[in-house]
């Protein structure tokens, strides 16, 4: 089951795209660093796990938390193939806090381990300090750093991807 949760807060450093240790980090003690030897702690209402189906489902206000990285969904489930994570989704009101990436919020959000990609979707905002992006999906990949915000047209909205900057100091938490 250790190898299932390892696995949860990969979704979360990847929704941020911090691929690796920024120079921020670097400058914290060992102990404080957000990487994947960090414990994992998990709480939610419920735990569900189904040997047939082969995944682990924690419902109802999840929190999980990696170091100084926290993810909170309605819903987080974790499917494997042979015992090993393929797929890490959390479901409503997902939302990924990061002190050195800030606050990445939206619907729903998939971490397939395999390929290491990152998809949210529905309202994506990622904000840090005064600094917001918005758009309706967001894709990374982690291999490469890369990632795509885009934007949907829906009812009432322009299907364009909207961001505000500040210089100077905006992004200051």
């Amino acid at each position: 089951m250790k190898k299932l949760l390892v696995f949860t807060l990969a979704f979360a450093f990847g929704a941020v795209v911090s691929g690796g240790l920024n120079a921020q980090q670097a400058a914290k003690p060992a102990a404080k660093r957000n990487n994947s030897n960090s414990d994992i702690n998990i709480s939610s209402d419920t735990f569900l796990a189904d040997l047939n189906g082969k995944t682990g489902t924690w419902q109802g206000n999840v929190v999980v938390v990696q170091g100084d990285m926290k993810l909170r969904a309605n819903s987080v489930r974790v499917t494997t193939v042979k015992g090993d994570p393929e797929k890490v989704i959390a479901t409503g009101n997902v939302v990924v806090d990061s002190p050195t990436v800030g606050t990445l919020t939206g619907e729903n959000g998939v971490y397939a381990v395999g390929p290491k990609t990152v998809t949210m979707n529905g309202n994506v905002v990622l904000k840090k300090g005064k600094d917001v992006m918005r758009g309706s999906q967001l894709t990374a990949n982690l291999v490469t750093g890369q990632a795509t915000l885009g934007g949907a047209k829906a009812a009432g909205t322009s299907g364009r991807v909207q961001a505000v900057f500040h210089p100077g100091g905006g992004n200051t938490q």
